[in-house]
C-alpha cells in the first residue's frame, strides 16, 4: 500500500509540473517582454507593477488550489451575484479610460469586472449543470436559464463599451453550454442563424467599432489613423525576420512606432526581437495549457470538474487566439490582453485563478 501510495504521488507531481513549466516559461517570456518594452528598464515602475502582479498571481493561484473545490461549487452563484453587481456599479461609479468606462478603482487599486466575471460566469454554469440529469439535458428548456446567464453579463460589458470582451463572454458561455450537451443539430441552427443576423448587428455598433472592422476589411484606408495600430505591429512581427533582432534590439517598439506595445501588442514587441522562432515558442506553450486543460477536463468525472476545467480551457483558447490573431490582422483590434504576458492585473488574476481552479480539479478534491 505504502508503494502504491508513493507511485501515486510521484504521478500527481509529475502532472503537476507540466502546469508549473509551461506556466513559467509563459511569465519568464512575458517578464523578458515588459523590459523590452520599458526599453531595458528593470527598474521602471510598468517592470516593477508587473513583477509584483506576477508574485501576487502565484500566491493567488495557491490559495485558490488550497481551497476545496466544494466551496466554489457551493458559492459559484454568489461569485455570479457579486461579479455581476459589479458590473452594474461600473455603469454608474466606473472609471472612464481611453473613452470606455470599464473599471472600479478601489483606491490601491483598480478593477476590470469583466475579466473576473468570465470565472464566475463559467463556475456558474457548471453549477447549474451539475444538477441536471443527462435526461434533462437534452431538453431545450433547461438551457435557457445558462443562456440567460451568458447573454445578462454579456450585454452589460458591451455597453461599456467593451466588444472583445463581451465576445469571450459570449463565446465562452456558450462553448460551456455546448459542452454540457446542448443538442449539436439547434446548436448548429442558432449558429447559423447567427452569422446570417451579424449584418444587422452593424447598425448597433459604435463609430471606432465599424471604423475597425472596415479597417480590417481594408488596411490601407486609414493607415494614419485607425489602422495604425495593426499597420506597425505586421511591420514589427516581418520586420523580425526568422529569428529577430535581438533583445532589446527592436526599432518599431523601441522608437515609439508600435502603440500598446506592453498590453495588447506584446506578442508585437517579442516577436520583433526573436522573430518567427520567437513566436512560435509562444504560440507552442499556450498550445500545451490550453491541451493540459482539456486534459485535466477529460479526467475529471463530475460535472461540474469536468464543465469548469472544460470552460477554462476555451476561455484560455479565445483569449490566446484573438489575441494574437488580432496583432496579426487576422482579425479586427479589439483590445484583448494576451494571459500572463501583458501588462494588466485584472487579466494576470483571472488566468492565475484558472491555474488554480485546475490544480484544485487535478487534486481530486471531491464536491
Amino acid at each position: 500500500m505504502k508503494k502504491i501510495r508513493t507511485k501515486h504521488n510521484r504521478i500527481f507531481l509529475d502532472e503537476f509540473k507540466i502546469l508549473f513549466i509551461l506556466l513559467f516559461l509563459l511569465l519568464a517570456i512575458g517578464l523578458v517582454g515588459q523590459i523590452s518594452a520599458n526599453n531595458g528598464e528593470l527598474f521602471g515602475t510598468s517592470v516593477q507593477n508587473h513583477i509584483l502582479r506576477i508574485f501576487s498571481g502565484i500566491l493567488i493561484l495557491y490559495a485558490v488550489y488550497s481551497c476545496n473545490l466544494r466551496i466554489f461549487y457551493s458559492y459559484a452563484y454568489v461569485f455570479y451575484a457579486v461579479t455581476l453587481l459589479a458590473l452594474v456599479i461600473v455603469e454608474v461609479l466606473g472609471v472612464i479610460r481611453l473613452g470606455a468606462q470599464r473599471w472600479i478603482n478601489f483606491g490601491l487599486f483598480t478593477m476590470q469586472p469583466s475579466e473576473p466575471m468570465k470565472i464566475s460566469l463559467i463556475l456558474a454554469l457548471a453549477r447549474y449543470y451539475s444538477l441536471l440529469t443527462p435526461l434533462e439535458i437534452t431538453e431545450l428548456k433547461k438551457h435557457y436559464i445558462p443562456i440567460c446567464l451568458t447573454l445578462i453579463p454579456t450585454l452589460f460589458v458591451l455597453k461599456q463599451p467593451d466588444l472583445g470582451s463581451a465576445a469571450l463572454l459570449f463565446g465562452t458561455g456558450f462553448g460551456v453550454i455546448f459542452l454540457a450537451g446542448f443538442p449539436k443539430k439547434i446548436f448548429a441552427t442558432a449558429i447559423g442563424a447567427g452569422i446570417a443576423a451579424l449584418p444587422f448587428g452593424w447598425f448597433f455598433l459604435h463609430d471606432y467599432q465599424k471604423n475597425r472592422i472596415l479597417t480590417f476589411l481594408d488596411p490601407d484606408r486609414d493607415p494614419c489613423g485607425i489602422g495604425y495600430h495593426v499597420l506597425q505591429s505586421k511591420i514589427a512581427i516581418g520586420s523580425g525576420g526568422l529569428w529577430g533582432k535581438g533583445f532589446l534590439c527592436s526599432t518599431q517598439s523601441k522608437l515609439d512606432f508600435l502603440p500598446e506595445k506592453n498590453t495588447d501588442f506584446i506578442f508585437t514587441t517579442i516577436s520583433e526581437e526573436f522573430g518567427f522562432v520567437g513566436g512560435c515558442v509562444i504560440i507552442l506553450l499556450f498550445i500545451g495549457l490550453v491541451g493540459y486543460f482539456f486534459w485535466v477536463s477529460m479526467k475529471e468525472k463530475s460535472t461540474f470538474s469536468r464543465l469548469l476545467c472544460g470552460g477554462l480551457a476555451i476561455l484560455l483558447f479565445l483569449h490566446t487566439f484573438v489575441n494574437i490573431a488580432m496583432v496579426m490582422g487576422i482579425l479586427p483590434v479589439v483590445g484583448i490582453p494576451l494571459p500572463f504576458l501583458s501588462y494588466g492585473g485584472s487579466s494576470m488574476l483571472t488566468f492565475m485563478v484558472s491555474c488554480g481552479l485546475i490544480m484544485s480539479a487535478l487534486a481530486n478534491k471531491k464536491i
